[in-house]
């Protein structure tokens, strides 16, 4: 059998299929192990997208005799590059991660429903009773506040609950919606980083109000 028969044959078909969707769970494995595993449970767009996007490199190439295996491999290194790299971009530049995930929507706030942030979210009156009753909520009035966030799920906060169940500080980012909710200001929160040895919300990973107390985790936790 010649080259030109081989590369025509059956066999060539599926060992050409075979190597290209070994490539793919291989871009996909050091994907995952280098941008993270937010892509195995979404919370934002880009989660979700990046999921949908790479499903249709593979599945619209691996049958394709004309993408030769070298050109699969630079797609798949394309896309890799791409994604890590909006990622670490995502880390170190917040107003890039807005854009590109959005930001949570107050919906409800102390027991009024925001009528213009629903359209902005693109959600009915239906679908807001809907996902109250799926927590059971049976009334507007009895929300302190609930935010619709980037994966689409509803955040609640009932009157009355002192723990706001949203963190204060994410990413290095106060969450001034969530200081209004627990009756704080931006001053009392810098003298409290200031009491902790923090000189900005910038050193902060993630802080959370419960009960009274701030719990804060630093970047430069040791733990």
């Amino acid at each position: 059998m010649t080259t030109i028969d081989f590369l025509q044959s059956d066999d060539f078909f599926y060992l050409n299929v075979f190597l290209k969707l070994l490539l793919g769970l291989l871009a996909i494995i050091l994907t995952i192990n280098k941008s993270g595993k937010g892509n195995l449970a979404p919370t934002s767009a880009m989660d979700q997208v990046q999921n949908y996007v790479l499903g249709g490199i593979i599945g619209g190439i691996i049958y394709s005799p004309s993408v030769s295996i070298i050109q699969f491999a630079i797609v798949l290194t394309i896309w890799a590059t791409l994604i890590t790299g909006l990622r670490r971009l995502k880390t170190k530049n917040h107003a890039l991660k807005r854009f590109i995930d959005g930001a949570p929507i107050i919906l409800i706030k102390h027991g009024v429903v925001n009528v213009e942030a629903c359209r902005k979210a693109k959600i009915t009156a239906n679908e807001v009773a809907f996902k109250l009753r799926r927590e059971g909520v049976y009334h507007v009035r009895d929300v302190k506040r609930a935010v619709f966030e980037q994966n689409g799920e509803l955040i609640i906060v009932l009157r009355g609950e002192e723990n706001p169940k949203y963190p204060i500080i994410t990413d290095g980012i106060i969450q001034t919606s969530v200081l209004d909710d627990v009756d704080k200001t931006e001053e009392w929160l810098l003298e409290e980083l200031q009491k902790a040895g923090h000189e900005s919300a910038s050193e902060i990973f993630l802080a959370e109000y419960e009960s009274g107390v701030l719990k804060l985790i630093p970047y430069n936790s040791a733990s």
